[in-house]
Formats: C-alpha cells, structure tokens, sequence
C-alpha cells in the first residue's frame, strides 16, 4: 500500500526581528483616546495575547517540533506588522525576512507561503493607524518572490493558496489610502481570475485543498461561479487569522448578526464578517491556530494531515498543541 502524501501546517508565526522588538507597547501609542487605550491595554493582558513581541521562539520551537512533510504550507501573518502598513515598513519587512529564512531552511522547497493580512496592512484594532499599502504589495512581489496564487498537486490532491484581503478587498478598501484604491480593485480582479483558472483546471478525479489565511473572503469566493462548481470537490479549506479556537466558536455562534458601523473600523470589519459567516459552511472549514493561541487559553499550535495516495478518503488532520 502507498504512503499517505503528509502535509504540516502553520499559521499566525507573527515574528518579531530586532527592529520591530523595539516597539514596545505599539499598539497602545496608536491609540488617542484614554479610556480606549485602558481598555485596548486590559484586552491585551488577560485576553488576547500580553506582549506579541515577545514571542519568537514559537517559531523555532514549532520548527523543531515539526515532522518531516511532503509540503509544508505557511498560511499568513509572519510580522508583528507594528506600523500597521505591511512589510512596507522595514522593521516588519525585517521580521519576514528572518521568518522565511528559518522557514527556508527546515522546509526548503517543500514551502508554500500563503499572503495574510499583515503583509499588506490593515488599520490598528482601536485606533485607525496605518491601512493598506500597495508598497507591500510590490515589495512581497518583488523583493520576497512570493505570488499571490499558489499551486501544488500531490497525486490527486491539489493544494491552492489564495489572498484574503484582496478577495475580501470590499471589507478592506476602506483602510486604502484614496489614491490608491483604484489599483486595489484591479488586482482583485486579477486574482479572481487566477482562481477561476485554476479551478477550470481541476480534473474530475482530483481532490481540492484550499489555503485561505482570512475567512471573511469565504462568502466572497462563494459568489464566483468557478469555485461553486468545484466546492463538491473541496475536501477541507485552512484558516488562520482567528488565532484561536475560542474565536472560531463565537464566530459562528454570532454568525448572521447585523453589521455595526459606529464603533469603528475594526468592529465594522469585524462584524461585516460575523453577519455572512453562515455563508463558510460549504468551504468545510479548518483552523489552524496561532502558534501561541490566546493569552487566556494559550492554546496554539499547528496541523498535520495525511492524504489518502488515491484520493478515496478524507484528509486525516490532527492539531498538536505548542504549550507555553
């Protein structure tokens, strides 16, 4: 009997080089209301994750921990992003670059990096600092060589790598500079024809891995008529983002609420997602967690999954939890 193909799974690395170490307390300087701040600062500490700079050994301790794979498949967000504009900012840009060269170096071409959020930026969670940069755009183009369409096949399998901010370009085009926006929509266009192709070129017999890091661009893909038709053949779709499964769990509970505009962007953003995640359930969803999860839980780590040769079973997948 063949050996099942083996994948291993990261996502959420969130390292942080020299420079952006040295930023301490970012997020909380970019915000201006006082009561704001307080409150950003209490999430921070008991919820969500105390000090993110302080964090890089998980990747070391993940890459030490990972089996040997026939792929390895990284699914977004490699910076601490602390200028909130993407690997334009030299500092993040310095984080990704040592983050891929460690990636690089266990994995070498056994390596698909799939773009998050972060590379490209997005607006500080309270207070409106930084947005989209097409300068991230360029230089993740350019300087790093990463596209933002991935494909791989392992026998019947297909894995396909997409990018959630520009599928999801109408949630985030807000945070755009103005000038800039008419570009933004022209790369979505580009990359929802790349997707259409390769869906085009899935043959009947092949199953479909999808590498999504954002699940608010799910209800977008579910709009295009090419990733409808091949949805029978989609075996398991990957997110990252959410960091932890405690936000996978209240996302769907709250799935359907109404969008709220007057608290700010995050929340608009946040909740623009909420009110069609009912629309994720044909994509069969799996998250792979941040490799720290959440300062309350601490409950990250990474997926490894095993792929029947013939393409007759499930994917088996099993999370193996990095405890700190």
């Amino acid at each position: 009997m063949a050996e099942p193909f083996r994948l291993v799974v990261a996502s959420d690395i969130h390292y942080a080089g020299p420079a952006e170490k040295a930023r301490q307390d970012y997020e909380s300087r970019a915000v201006g209301n006082p009561v704001l701040r307080l409150a950003l600062r209490w999430y921070r500490h008991y919820i969500w994750l105390r000090d993110p700079l302080s964090h890089t050994h998980m990747l070391d301790r993940f890459l030490g921990a990972a089996p040997d794979a026939d792929l390895a498949v990284v699914n977004g967000d490699y910076t601490c992003d602390s200028a909130f504009v993407g690997v334009c900012d030299d500092a993040a840009a310095e984080s990704a670059r040592l983050c891929f060269a460690k990636l690089r170096q266990r994995f070498g071409d056994r390596l698909a990096i799939t773009w998050g959020d972060h590379e490209l930026g997005k607006f500080s969670l309270l207070g409106g600092a930084g947005g989209l940069r097409l300068a991230s755009y360029e230089r993740l183009r350019g300087e790093f060589g990463l596209e933002p369409l991935w494909s791989r096949e392992l026998g019947p399998w297909v894995l396909l790598g997409v990018v959630s901010t520009l599928i999801a370009l109408p949630v985030y085009l807000p945070e755009a500079l103005p000038e800039e926006r008419s570009r933004w929509e022209e790369l979505r266009r580009e990359h929802l024809a790349a997707i259409t192709a390769a869906c085009d070129r899935l043959q009947p017999d092949q199953r479909l891995l999808l590498f999504c890091h954002d699940p608010t661009a799910l209800p977008f893909l579910a709009e295009e008529p090419a990733v409808q038709r091949v949805l029978p053949q989609l075996d398991t779709t990957v997110i990252g983002h959410l960091h932890t499964p405690l936000v996978l769990k209240q996302s769907r509970l709250l799935a359907g609420m109404p969008r709220i505009t007057f608290l700010g962007n995050a929340v608009r953003r946040f909740s623009t997602a909420l009110r069609r995640a009912r629309l994720w359930k044909p994509f069969r969803v799996r998250l792979c967690p941040s490799l720290t999860g959440c300062q309350l839980l601490k409950d990250g780590g990474f997926l490894t999954a095993e792929l029947d040769p013939a393409g007759r079973g499930a994917a088996r997948w099993r999370f193996h939890p990095l405890p700190w």
